[in-house]
């Protein structure tokens, strides 16, 4: 059976965030439990379905055996769909779903040189344009946390969109982007995130872009990223909700 390079690495990234021996099955579903994992905040439940199979963590050895069976009970698809996980589990907050999408060599399309200038991440101009967008999507879109340098596209001298990466473990490139909204919809954050995203590719990184907007998920499929699974978190109590949890938003509109 051909194992396909970028899945191959993206399993190896969550398998590390896990903080715990384990590995993606076959099929199904893997529950272990890691206090310290870093697929989740502290004390939730962290899912992530990557092709056939998925992998969770749970804070306690008490909620091991519950979420297991939650999740055996159902079909893959659903593990990581809020409302499916709130009728199995007493839900009582979520973060996510998002979307995971990768990208390598063989499918970046070329960039068009010229378009970008590539500024420290730390640059003073880049703390201005952050605070120049709606602070939801300064917030949501994690430029401000960027290991790389920043790639940014102006217009009139001034900055109207900007991109960059954060490094995580097992030499991956979380993807950063986000637009001013008076210039969105003009392709504005395909050409700074194409330029975060080749130069972590020259660096021999694997890029991830998380998103969950139809909006930034055609930003990353503009730039080759192939769509290969989900993540979520989730806060469970002692109750099961009468209805289903709010589901936070991961990635602003970008486009």
């Amino acid at each position: 059976m051909t194992v396909d390079p970028v899945a191959a690495r993206a399993r190896r990234l969550w398998v590390q965030l896990a903080g715990v021996p384990l590995i993606f099955p076959a099929r199904g579903a893997v529950v272990a439990v890691s206090a310290g994992s870093l697929m989740c905040p502290p004390g939730w439940i962290g899912i992530v379905a990557l092709g056939d199979a998925a992998i969770s963590t749970v804070p306690t050895d008490r909620l091991q055996q519950s979420v297991r069976a939650a999740l055996a009970a159902l079909p893959l698809p659903a593990v990581t769909d809020p409302a499916r996980l709130a009728a199995v589990l007493p839900v009582e907050d979520v973060l996510g779903p998002a979307t995971l999408a990768y990208c390598d060599e063989r499918y970046f399309p070329p960039q068009r040189p010229g378009v970008t200038e590539k500024v420290p991440g730390g640059h003073r101009e880049l703390a201005d344009f952050l605070a120049s967008v709606p602070a939801s999507d300064a917030e949501e879109c994690g430029l401000a946390e960027i290991t790389s340098s920043a790639f940014v596209v102006r217009a009139g001298g001034r900055v109207v969109a900007a991109a960059g990466y954060r490094h995580w473990p097992a030499q991956v490139a979380q993807v950063s982007v986000v637009t001013t909204p008076d210039r969105r919809g003009r392709g504005l954050a395909r050409l700074a995130a194409g330029a975060a995203v080749a130069d972590s590719l020259t660096n021999r990184l694997l890029p991830q872009w998380r998103a969950r907007s139809e909006a930034s998920r055609r930003v990353a499929r503009a730039l080759g990223f192939r769509e290969l699974g989900t993540q979520v978190s989730v806060r469970v109590g002692t109750t099961r909700p009468s209805a289903g949890a709010d589901i936070g938003k991961v990635g602003p509109p970008v486009d």
